[in-house]
């Protein structure tokens, strides 16, 4: 793991030795692809009606079968029988049949609606049915709940539209739209019988329904309706079409055929003739790849012979393109407004008047930043050796006054390797005047969607920059393309570099990642959701140099937020800092029981008898937050909140 503030670990240092790159075959950064991927025991959360409970799953299964082996799932399904579950992931409804191996280390919320009045057509644990199926790779990708253009309904149950803006879908490489989309269960069928397609909400590029679904992962669509003629012969090389063919004329529309276009209030119902076409299908699909062959012949003449409008509309497109990509990284006015307010808590961490790194104010007079900031500049008891000072108004090059002094270290761990852990909790000197604390605006981490990182890039001024989360399953895709990008112009960057990542990133499932541009003098910085809640604390990423020797990076990662509070709770009872635990527990959080049911796992979990240690033999103590805290871990049974006021 390589910090901003420090050079790499050994391990992915390289040698300067050149190499015969013609001879070394791309990295094979996930051979699980090659073959069904074992189903590795994961665990994750989900709550109903405010309870949250844990479910841990060994064995493949859709999500609706893993919930039913919990009987407090089984009792609300029973009371709420006749209605339609919705599982709702990331703010987004997920299929009852989706993958239950894609969720890991998240939670999950449940809800029941009103049943579509007609029945459905049961799909069964393992999605719709796939005869020759040549990946195992999934690909995500999301649905608007309502049309585009000239589209009413979309939806076979009106009540998933009322009550979700999107939709999660998911297919298997290799497949093709109609597939996933007719698998997953939850649109009309006349959907698929109209030139029907889906159009990025951020390039606003169609994408047909015989297309393959290869490179739509993580992306966010539309359905639009182009026109009334009948869609698209399908792409040749899709997943069996023979088998697809005979699965769509066999598939149940149990929507009915409800009206789709805006200006049509009738829609002529098709029929399937099944028997008919069975005698003729290799011929069929013969002739329409022979058909598909010539017309893409004859769009070739045609564009040779019109190479100049060509090269015009296809700049148009790719600006069109670029722009469009950066679109998804675009905050609300609301939300910005937030963030800039929330920005004044955050300081640029100087060593002896020089930039190191970056905090954040994080409750009373405590700023936390990473460990690896500080720790060449203090010893094991957090007593500093040189001037540590802080600065929360370092916001252009005229304001470079303000410095608060750094007290002591009150809390360190520095263990990216065991615990995986880098943090340091700075008491700041009594001063009269000091912005909020971001403790009361701490957030629940996602795993997909916009990021915003506040801090102090290459010692600068203080900088805000938004980007994309990039979720587990996405982590190799995005080492790979470095190591696409850099296979010619480095000698001394090889493909073990990107080996090491991907397999270091395959240990630290728990890492918030993303692609950010905020490198050296960061680290510290605190890391919000797209609501502008504290989630991470951005602390580094794999780092190497460039064409011309600039910075550049694999990836870049943040700590849970909520991880390093549990730590610094932990933490301050074992070093038995009573002071800085009663400041903290007086920092009114709506998410302070979170952090104490957090601790009282950890502590059960991993058995620090040093922490209840402490607890047993502490003395009673006067301060009644100090009193119910002790009183909080001290009962063996379920845990009720705590009552601190």
């Amino acid at each position: 793991m390589t910090s901003r503030n420090n050079p790499p670990r050994d391990n992915f240092k390289e040698s300067t030795r050149s190499q015969d790159k013609e001879n070394i075959p791309p990295p094979d950064l996930n051979p699980a692809a090659k073959e069904e991927e074992p189903h590795l025991t994961h665990s994750f959360e989900w709550s109903y009606r405010k309870n949250i409970y844990t479910h841990t799953c060994n064995q493949a299964q859709s999500i609706e079968d893993c919930l039913k082996k919990s009987p407090k799932f089984k009792a609300a399904a029973e009371k709420q029988k006749g209605k339609e579950l919705v599982i709702v992931r990331s703010g987004k409804a997920i299929a009852s049949h989706f993958p239950c191996r894609v969720i890991k280390n998240e939670r999950l919320t449940l809800k029941f609606v009103k049943a579509e009045e007609k029945p459905k057509k049961p799909v069964s644990g393992s999605g719709y049915p796939c005869k020759k199926r040549q990946s195992s790779k999934l690909v995500i990708f999301h649905v608007m709940a309502r049309g585009g253009k000239n589209v009413v309904r979309i939806l076979k149950n009106p009540e998933l539209r009322k009550d979700m803006q999107e939709i999660t879908v998911y297919a298997y490489e290799g497949e093709k739209v109609k597939q996933a989309l007719r698998r997953d269960g939850r649109f009309l069928n006349t959907m698929f019988k109209k030139n029907c397609v889906l159009c990025n909400m951020h390039t606003e590029v169609n994408t047909e329904m015989c297309n393959l679904v290869d490179d739509l992962d993580d992306e966010t669509f539309k359905i639009k309706l182009l026109d009334k003629s009948d869609p698209p012969e399908s792409q040749p090389g899709s997943l069996d079409d023979a088998y697809v063919l005979q699965s769509e004329s066999q598939a149940g529309d149990s929507g009915g055929y409800e009206e789709l276009s805006q200006q049509t209030n009738t829609v002529e119902s098709e029929t399937d003739n099944v028997a008919e076409k069975k005698p003729n299908l290799c011929l069929n699909i013969y002739l329409k790849q022979m058909q598909n062959c010539l017309s893409s012949e004859f769009k070739d003449s045609i564009k040779s012979s019109k190479k100049q409008t060509h090269d015009l509309n296809f700049t148009q497109n790719l600006l069109r393109l670029e722009f469009g990509s950066n679109a998804q990284s675009c905050r609300e006015v609301k939300t910005m407004r937030k963030l800039m307010e929330l920005s004044h808590s955050v300081c640029q961490v100087r060593i002896n008047g020089k930039p190191q790194g970056s905090g954040f104010l994080v409750f009373s007079r405590f700023v936390l930043t990473n460990a690896h900031v500080i720790k060449d500049f203090c010893n094991d008891n957090g007593r500093l050796n040189e001037r540590v000072t802080v600065t929360f108004s370092y916001e252009s090059l005229e304001q470079n006054d303000g410095l608060i002094d750094v007290e002591e270290v009150s809390g360190y761990d520095y263990s990216p390797d065991v615990s995986g852990t880098d943090w340091a909790l700075l008491k700041l000197s009594d001063v009269q005047i000091l912005p909020g604390g971001l403790l009361t605006h701490c957030g629940f981490i996602r795993h997909s969607g916009g990021i915003s990182i506040v801090g102090h890039p290459a010692g600068g001024t203080k900088k805000i920059e938004s980007c994309l989360v990039v979720s587990s399953e996405n982590r190799n895709q995005v080492v790979e393309r470095h190591y696409s990008n850099n296979k010619e112009p480095f000698h001394f960057i090889t493909r073990r570099f990107f080996e090491n990542v991907a397999g270091d990133l395959q240990q630290r499932k728990h890492l918030l990642t993303y692609e950010s541009c905020l490198f050296d003098g960061s680290s510290g910085s605190p890391v919000f959701n797209e609501d502008g809640d504290v989630v991470a604390m951005h602390s580094g990423g794999y780092a190497y140099p460039g064409v011309m020797g600039q910075n550049q990076s694999v990836i870049e990662f943040g700590y849970p937020f909520s991880d390093i509070i549990e730590h610094i709770i932990i933490q301050m009872v074992e070093r038995e800092k009573f002071d800085v635990l009663k400041e903290y527990l007086s920092c009114k959080c709506a998410r302070q029981q979170d952090f104490l049911v957090g601790v009282k796992k950890l502590v059960d979990s991993r058995n620090l008898t040093r922490f209840k240690n402490v607890l047993n033999s502490s003395v009673a103590v006067d301060d009644k937050s100090l009193k119910a805290f002790f009183e909080f871990f001290s009962r063996r049974e379920q845990p009720e909140p705590m009552d601190i006021n």
